[in-house]
């Protein structure tokens, strides 16, 4: 097989149409994840919202053209993210902002894909995120981390067939905008347990209280909720 043969295969493949999800689909996995992120599989699962959280600081950091040193993924699902450049400034606030409100957004973004018949595009689209956040690990855990994350993505989006693939899809952007609310959620508690956290180095570089981080990190979180569950639930008023 020729490289331009495997190229259309792999953009056969990002292109292919998956069916939208009907109800049965949407209850059965928002019952699931949900499930799983209420019972003690949530630290390992946490895992998924921490790449995603710095992929954001990340992003953030480029976008705003500070240079990105590297991401680091820690056992107790912890992260840190470097960036050089001002230290303060709307560059570092950005950047600092962009990690708890990053899974919320990638989660409306699959569920957008996945309503519109394009799971596999929102699949493919998160191998190449971790492909992004893997050039960019600077340890072990952190390698391992991602590398497992990418093998499942990679499986599901390579061999499953269509009907599954939106069903993984649906999982995944139900995962990231529950987790993401969740995460958002116990911050506060985080912060007593010791370490200094986005929201503590906002409050630093603004001089807005912490407070108010907190509560803008939650209603992120609960924007993404409510943005994907109207995308998910809309098509089936037409069904």
């Amino acid at each position: 097989m020729t490289a331009n043969e495997v190229a259309a295969l792999i953009w056969q493949r990002v292109v292919a149409p998956s069916p939208s999800p009907a109800a049965l689909d949407l209850v059965a996995v928002v019952v699931v994840v949900g499930a799983l992120l209420l019972l003690p599989t949530w630290p390992r699962l946490r895992h998924a919202i921490t790449i995603v959280h710095e992929a954001g600081h990340g992003f953030a950091a480029t976008l705003t053209r500070r240079r990105l040193a590297g991401i680091r993924l820690h056992s107790d699902t912890s992260g840190l993210t470097v960036s050089v450049g001002r230290p303060r400034g709307p560059g570092m606030v950005l950047t600092l902002l962009a990690g708890y409100p990053a899974p919320s957004a990638a989660g409306v973004l699959i569920a957008w894909a996945v309503s519109a018949g394009h799971a596999a595009l929102a699949l493919w689209g998160a191998l190449v995120l971790l492909l992004l956040v893997l050039v960019q690990i600077r340890n072990w855990f952190g390698l391992w981390s991602v590398l497992v994350a990418g093998v499942l993505v990679g499986a599901v989006t390579w061999f499953a067939d269509p009907a599954w693939r939106m069903r993984a899809a649906l999982a995944l952007a139900v995962l990231l905008v529950l987790g993401g609310l969740r995460a958002a959620v116990e911050l506060p508690g985080a912060r007593s347990s010791g370490g200094v956290s986005d929201a503590d180095q906002l409050a630093r570089v603004t001089w807005i209280p912490v407070g108010v981080w907190l509560l803008a990190f939650v209603l992120a979180g609960l924007a993404g909720v409510a943005g994907a569950g109207a995308l998910l639930v809309a098509p089936l008023s037409v069904l």
